[in-house]
């Protein structure tokens, strides 16, 4: 079969997308060279890696905001991964922008999120000397841990979204810059879906000013924004003073009423004494985790390993390890 397809669609891109937008035929490429795939554009390979690897499918174990949840209907860091994709293709797509690239991005931009939601992410940064984030270890997962240590070998343009996700950096691409405020705009909503399932706040909890400006529903909300970003955005993807405005006021009333409310605060507790206890332990005993974390400790450091290790558990496997190493074992007669 020769390149037929792969470069009908390459041809597609130059034809229906903006001069603006990151084409598959131009991408920097990859740090080892690959014979390029007979049906699939660079990105869009990119986005199959990403869904085939351990590390997506451990997504679905891991939380969100609220740890350990009992109702069905609470995300994931999967399902957080499958909205911001959604709302970024929506938005590459109103856009003209690329929207395999845009997609590869949100599906890998929180590859390597810790167990515990943030507070995990906290743990790490508190307890070991790595200035861990969440973002950067997401690039570690592509380049350095998936495939037993090989990596994914991803294109650079989507390496380069997935870091820039958060952070002070800006991406070096408008679709990297789309999942930025994709991701934003997906959590705030579904964390306050959560927050109200949870019995922390209801609707109307939301200053009405806010309320006004963003719109009465989730629904609402999200749309509003995402047509706020698509009639700002030019040379770089953006909000309009008022909107960004508005959604920034959203974000500090959701940090005060939820993320520091009294029940996210004892869970948050619970999950970075869980973190530490895990941490310590692995830094004392390298070699009782597996082997592509022991060859990182050997050439990187123990701290290093030992935070890659904790960052891929899922909140599941990180309570059973807890589980097996501190709680005893006992039989009732």
């Amino acid at each position: 079969m020769d390149k037929i397809i792969r470069e009908r669609a390459e041809q597609n891109e130059r034809l229906t997308l903006s001069e603006k937008a990151c084409f598959a035929a131009d991408s920097v490429g990859r740090k080892r060279p690959e014979e390029e795939c007979f049906i699939r554009t660079c990105f869009q390979r990119d986005r199959d890696r990403i869904i085939h690897s351990d590390s997506f499918r451990r997504l679905k174990h891991k939380t969100q905001v609220f740890l350990a949840p009992n109702g069905d209907h609470y995300r994931t860091r999967l399902t957080h991964t499958l909205e911001v994709s959604q709302i970024a293709r929506t938005i590459a797509r109103a856009l003209r922008l690329n929207e395999d690239l845009t997609e590869a991005v949100a599906l890998g931009h929180d590859l390597g999120h810790t167990p515990f939601g943030h507070a995990g992410e906290r743990a790490l940064c508190t307890f070991s000397p790595i200035d861990f984030r969440h973002n950067e270890q997401s690039v570690r997962v592509v380049e350095k841990i998936e495939k037993n240590g090989r990596g994914l070998n991803l294109t650079a343009e989507v390496i380069n979204g997935i870091r820039c996700h958060s952070g002070g950096e800006r991406a070096d691409t408008l679709e990297g810059q789309i999942v930025r405020f994709a991701d934003r705009i997906a959590y705030i909503n579904h964390d306050i879906d959560d927050a109200i399932v949870a019995g922390i706040l209801i609707e109307n909890d939301i200053p009405q000013s806010l309320r006004n400006a963003l719109g009465n529903r989730k629904s609402e909300r999200i749309n509003r924004l995402v047509l706020n970003v698509v009639e700002n955005s030019s040379d770089e993807i953006r909000m309009s003073d008022e909107c960004f405005s508005a959604f920034s006021e959203l974000h500090a009333f959701m940090y005060k009423k939820v993320y520091k409310s009294d029940i996210c605060r004892r869970e948050d507790e619970k999950a970075m004494y869980i973190v530490e206890r895990l941490y310590t332990f692995f830094v004392k005993n390298k070699e009782c985790m597996p082997e592509v974390y022991v060859g990182i400790s050997e050439s990187e450091g123990v701290e290093r390993a030992v935070c890659d290790y904790i960052a891929g558990m899922s909140d599941t496997y990180a309570l059973k390890m807890f589980n097996k190493l501190f709680i005893p074992k006992f039989e009732i007669d």
